[in-house]
């Protein structure tokens, strides 16, 4: 009978880079920049650690992307890619490991050096397409979820707007409080309702920003955690959902959920033994592709009930000083989405909040944090959730 990870590992310390256009360094620099972090972070040198899951979406391949510029000497290295949930799935995999007893300590790293590739994004045709259907961009796929979900709760389109101006201009607020955001500014609701069109109805800045960055956790067993530090973060869930594309060739979708997100919390919630998420969960934060995906991602986490996702934004339920605190590093929208990098990135949050160094974002005594990835289309994706905590049990 499958037992869980909920409190068999912790992670014992964490780093990132700095988000944004890094034209000014290699993708090793990045990773050396993150990797220090952690290692000083946790105080271990980098020989101690056992195993390394290198996480990319597209820019690397196998293990030797990895190996060849930290110089991990003959340790195994495992290269894993999962679209945007890519990082996340590389700290399941090297938390696995610990729980498992295969090694004693383990590094997930990830990284995406995409100001230098030539295009942003999934800029890939999708698993399994013959090629004679439109090829959608990412906004155009996203959009899809906007005049739906007016229409099945009652809003006018210009109402959404206002509703997705509103995510837009909280997640600007917090990044602008981020030294490590790409954009560290906010921007003015006048200016976020009047930018360009992209995919009605989303503007450009319904949009997250395209960038470079690594984000890197080291993981032990909860047991020995305390052998390196007094306040380790323990795990509580690790759930990945991959669609069968039923939303896609189903006409009982609806385009205003993501089933896979609604199946991988559900799972994620049991594992972790939460049955009342928006009250047992201090903050989160949500795959914030485009603000009506992290709308949606309101419900389909139980954050919010089925169509009051937009009042609960309207009234500030999700602001930094809100009862439930999403994004409040800035999200992909003001912290940037290099693909690989992103669901440490969220942890790498979580983990500042749990130990006081989150400087002017930092919550009063967060206990349980939320981190969550989407990565393909709203109709057809895979979802990853992870559940982390301050203390066991």
């Amino acid at each position: 009978m499958a037992i869980g990870i909920k409190d068999r590992v912790s992670t014992i310390g964490m780093g990132c880079s700095k988000f944004g256009e890094r034209f000014d360094c290699s993708l090793e620099d990045l990773m050396v920049e993150a990797v220090n972090e952690a290692l000083t972070d946790a105080g271990i040198e980098f020989n101690d650690i056992d195993a390394f899951w290198f996480g990319t979406f597209n820019s690397g391949l196998a293990g030797i992307s990895f190996s060849n510029r930290l110089k991990s000497q003959y340790k195994p290295v495992t290269r894993v890619e999962n679209m945007c949930c890519t990082g996340m799935e590389a700290f399941r995999n090297a938390c696995y490991a610990v729980a498992a007893g295969v090694c004693d300590v383990a590094m997930a790293i990830g990284v995406e050096k995409l100001k230098d590739s030539g295009h942003s994004g999934l800029a890939l045709p999708p698993v399994d397409s013959d090629r004679t259907s439109p090829e959608l961009s990412a906004p155009a796929m996203f959009a899809l979820l906007g005049p739906s979900y007016a229409h099945k709760y009652g809003l006018s389109i210009q109402q959404l707007r206002e509703v997705l101006a509103r995510i837009a201009y909280k997640n600007h607020a917090n990044g602008a409080l981020n030294p490590k955001a790409q954009f560290m500014a906010e921007v003015p609701m006048e200016k976020i309702l009047n930018s360009p069109m992209i995919a009605y109805p989303l503007t450009i800045m319904d949009c997250s920003g395209v960038s470079d960055g690594c984000a890197c956790a080291i993981i032990t067993r909860a047991e020995d955690a305390k052998k390196y530090r007094k306040d380790p973060m323990y795990v509580k869930a690790l759930q990945v959902a991959a669609g069968p594309a039923h939303s896609e060739r189903h006409q009982s979708y609806d385009f205003t959920t993501v089933m896979e997100t609604c199946h991988a919390a559900a799972v994620a919630y049991k594992e972790a033994g939460i049955s009342e998420p928006r009250r047992e969960i201090s903050l989160a934060e949500v795959h914030d592709c485009f603000t009506i995906t992290e709308l949606v991602i309101y419900e389909d986490l139980q954050l919010s009930e089925r169509g009051r996702g937009w009042r609960d934004v309207l009234d500030g339920k999700f602001d930094r000083d809100g009862v439930l605190p999403v994004n409040i590093d800035g999200g992909l929208k003001s912290f940037g989405h290099p693909i690989g990098a992103s669901g440490l990135r969220m942890l790498y949050e979580l983990w500042l909040q749990f130990h006081g160094k989150a400087g002017k974002r930092q919550q009063d005594d967060p206990r349980v944090g939320l981190a969550h990835n989407m990565g393909g289309t709203p109709y057809s994706c895979v979802s990853a959730i992870a559940i982390v905590g301050k203390e066991l049990g």
